[in-house]
């Protein structure tokens, strides 16, 4: 293949963002490290660190109710960030924005209200290419309730097969819930149009952005989704945290999910009732810190700007396209040629656990498995694969030396 580098754009000054993220300038293995498992996790800018570690240093009490100076900074900060992931998302008031431990419990809060909604005559509409936190509570609802649980079919190239869902879209769709990117593929699906035939049928529309954060703009207004989800640690923020997205006039009504302290308006022996959204839904102390470390997190990528992260990945991506397109032995999982920089494949006579454990010997991070998609791979007629996710800070050269590894691998087992 040509080896000729594509540049950068220039208005992301990729040297400056890596010495952002401290745990990019390290070693591995002898190697300098080249993190590619960003799909899992991503790597925290100092912005973030400091931020948490300054909280704690000067402004940590519990929120809301201190009458004291530290009690204020500490709310303060809590719901300021509340504030700053309410303009990121383009949410309309923090009534919408609600705390959660991650995406996972997000979709578990909005699942465990459809429970006194459904019956045996409604249906939940979800994808081949879900992750399991966007199958599992909706399998669980409809075993519960006597709801039938349908899923639309993935093409070849790894996209959603639109005939399928035009097919099982109907009157009877109670629940329609979808990830924005698949985070096996990379694969970028047609959210704001399946959303919007959804809500002419009838149905409530839940969106899995968990994927689709830390590479593009979501606007949830735009999207039209009743509900949207994401976690704090896959947009560069710090674990332990994410968000749920309800539009106003749902969640000030949805049912409670976790009840105790915080969350309550009232409680004596006879009745408790309990206060609007968002803090029906955040029963206890909440992850004060957390929060921080994502308002940050979000402030820094704001900073960045997001066309020109956009940009960065787009040429990742053509840098990935460059290879695969000729490269003896490797099968991609998902072609769709619209995607985010992630690549699953399988190499010929490996298995991709072995891949994973070779590329670390030679300080390249990749993940390897099922991704949680447990029935896409078998869509795909494979137990797992090896995944290689890249995010803005990674850059060509990485690419290069990733796609490299793999032929050292190669050439070992050729031997």
């Amino acid at each position: 293949m040509n080896q000729a580098a594509p540049r950068t754009p220039q208005a992301l000054d990729i040297e400056q963002v890596r010495r952002d993220f401290p745990a990019l300038n390290q070693s591995v293995n002898g190697k300098p490290l080249v993190y590619l498992d960003n799909a899992a996790s991503a790597q925290k800018p100092q912005a973030v660190l400091d931020a948490m570690d300054q909280y704690y240093r000067e402004s940590h009490s519990n929120v809301h109710r201190g009458a004291h100076t530290l009690g204020d900074r500490a709310t303060m900060a809590f719901e300021g960030a509340r504030d700053t992931v309410r303009g990121f998302l383009n949410a309309n008031s923090i009534s919408e924005i609600v705390w959660v431990r991650g995406a996972t419990e997000g979709i578990n809060l909005i699942a465990n209200g459809f429970y006194d909604r459904l019956g045996p005559e409604d249906e939940i509409l979800i994808s081949h290419m879900e992750h399991h936190a966007n199958i599992v509570p909706w399998q669980m609802l409809a075993q519960k309730t006597g709801a039938t649980l349908k899923v639309i079919a993935v093409t070849d190239e790894g996209e959603l097969d639109q005939d399928s869902f035009r097919e099982q879209l109907s009157e009877r769709t109670a629940v329609f819930a979808i990830t924005q990117v698949s985070n096996t593929l990379g694969t970028i699906n047609p959210v704001t149009e399946m959303v919007a035939a959804a809500k002419e049928a009838g149905a409530f529309t839940v969106v899995d952005g968990a994927q689709a954060v830390p590479h593009m703009s979501v606007d949830v207004q735009a999207l039209g989704c009743d509900f949207l989800v994401f976690s704090s640690h896959k947009v560069f923020g710090p674990t332990g945290i994410g968000v749920v997205y309800g539009r106003e006039e749902l969640m000030h009504e949805w049912p409670v999910y976790q009840t105790g302290g915080e969350m309550i308006h009232r409680v004596s022996f006879e009745g408790t009732s309990f206060q609007n959204s968002p803090y029906r839904f955040e029963a206890g102390t909440p992850a004060i810190a957390e929060a921080v470390g994502l308002g940050e997190a979000i402030r820094y990528l704001d900073g960045l700007g997001r066309d020109a992260i956009e940009a960065a990945e787009k040429t990742l991506q053509q840098r990935v396209n460059e290879w695969t397109a000729d490269f003896p032995g490797l099968h991609p999982i998902g072609t769709s040629s619209n995607k985010v920089p992630v690549l699953s494949f399988t190499l010929d006579g490996l298995h991709p656990s072995d891949v994973g454990t070779l590329l670390d010997q030679q300080g390249v991070a990749i993940r390897t498995g099922h991704h949680c998609t447990m029935p896409l791979m078998e869509r795909f007629g494979v137990p797992g694969t090896a995944r290689a996710s890249f995010a803005f800070y990674n850059t060509v050269e990485e690419v290069d030396t990733f796609f490299q590894g793999l032929q050292k691998i190669q050439r070992l087992f050729a031997e």
